[in-house]
């Protein structure tokens, strides 16, 4: 991300921003299975490891990301570019991932 905003920059505009959102863990269909118990609707194991990892022991949810998305193409950002925004619920600074 950095290499890239630091060359687009360069090479077609110096205000073309380039910005990223790493998502941590977040429910969705394609992981249900594997982080929620179907019968019971709780956790599975996975799922609460993953938990026990998260400062806010949750998992993520899709709506989740839309304030770091809508900011970061917004002007309340202008002056921001080769960053990548962890939208995860402190699992990458807890973890040490």
């Amino acid at each position: 991300t950095q290499w890239l905003a630091v060359h687009f920059a360069r090479e077609y505009n110096k205000k073309l921003r380039v910005n990223a959102i790493a998502p941590g863990f977040f429910l969705t269909e394609q992981n249900r299975y594997l982080v929620m118990d179907k019968k019971t609707g709780k956790p599975t194991p996975r799922g609460e490891t993953i938990i026990a990892h998260t400062p806010m022991s949750e998992l993520g949810q899709p709506e989740d990301l839309i304030g770091v998305a809508v900011w970061l193409a917004s002007g309340a950002s202008r002056f921001v570019t080769g960053v990548v925004v962890p939208v995860d619920g402190g699992f990458s600074a807890f973890s040490g991932v």
